[in-house]
């Protein structure tokens, strides 16, 4: 679980580089949403997925 929440957290940091808004809030809402799930021992997918959604969501609102 480790290794997927290492690597969710990469792509989050990858994608806060691009341009677009709503890329970065899913971006950094699927790593922040599978880290959490990580440290609560729960599936890291459910919540890279729902911190994703939310991310963009927050993302298309800032833009």
């Amino acid at each position: 679980m480790l290794r997927i929440a290492l690597i969710s957290a990469l792509v989050g940091g990858a994608m806060m580089t691009s341009g677009c808004s709503t890329l970065r809030g899913a971006g950094i809402g699927a790593a922040g949403g599978a880290g959490v799930q990580a440290l609560r021992g729960k599936d890291v997918k459910d919540g890279a997925v729902a911190g994703a959604a939310a991310g963009a969501v927050i993302g298309t609102v800032a833009n």
